[in-house]
């Protein structure tokens, strides 16, 4: 990974807008424990004609074991660049809608990583990762297109979409039991 120092607002913003996941899996972000999932991020070198990288680990989110006090919420990450963590200070600056994140916090974490360069055009690249994640039956299997230099930005954007989509599921399970 070329290192950018603390990515700055272009970077964000064009990792956000040239992230796009290829294989959505079928699980959501558990309301009470911890998900993680199996990922699969592809990326076009900058720098190569031809060149993709595919880079595959886990990715977990957590909600906090223990409510903290107000001045302490936040988002923690673990596995994650230093960087990285301007990732969420752009999602505040441009008003995203996740607030209970922001305000409740939530643990995430990344292991495992693996990466090699595939000399193929990343389109057929990612068509054949996709294609395996069909055949995998992983349903916490993801495929990401993402940006390279700013690939854990990718993976983060990955994981608040899962958020986002995982809100109502997470709002019904407070209500059955009776937590709000």
């Amino acid at each position: 990974m070329k290192h950018l120092g603390q990515p700055g607002r272009f970077d964000i913003a064009y990792a956000m807008e040239n992230t796009q996941v290829l294989y959505v899996p079928d699980r959501r972000i558990d309301t009470f424990g911890e998900t993680r999932f199996n990922f699969r991020l592809v990326t076009e070198l900058m720098d190569e004609v031809g060149v993709t990288r595919v880079r595959s680990g886990w990715v977990e989110a957590a909600r906090p074991r223990i409510i903290r006090p107000a001045d302490m919420a936040g988002v923690e990450m673990e596995g994650f660049s230093p960087e990285s963590a301007a990732f969420f200070d752009w999602l505040r600056e441009h008003g995203a809608p996740l607030q209970t994140l922001f305000k409740y916090g939530f643990h995430f974490s990344r292991s495992e990583v693996l990466e090699g360069l595939v000399h193929e055009d990343s389109a057929v690249v990612a068509d054949r990762v996709v294609q395996e994640a069909l055949g995998s039956g992983d349903s916490f299997r993801a495929v990401i297109r993402g940006v390279d230099d700013a690939w854990e930005v990718s993976l983060l954007r990955f994981m608040v979409e899962m958020i986002q989509k995982s809100h109502e599921i997470n709002i019904f399970d407070f209500r059955r039991r009776g937590l709000i």
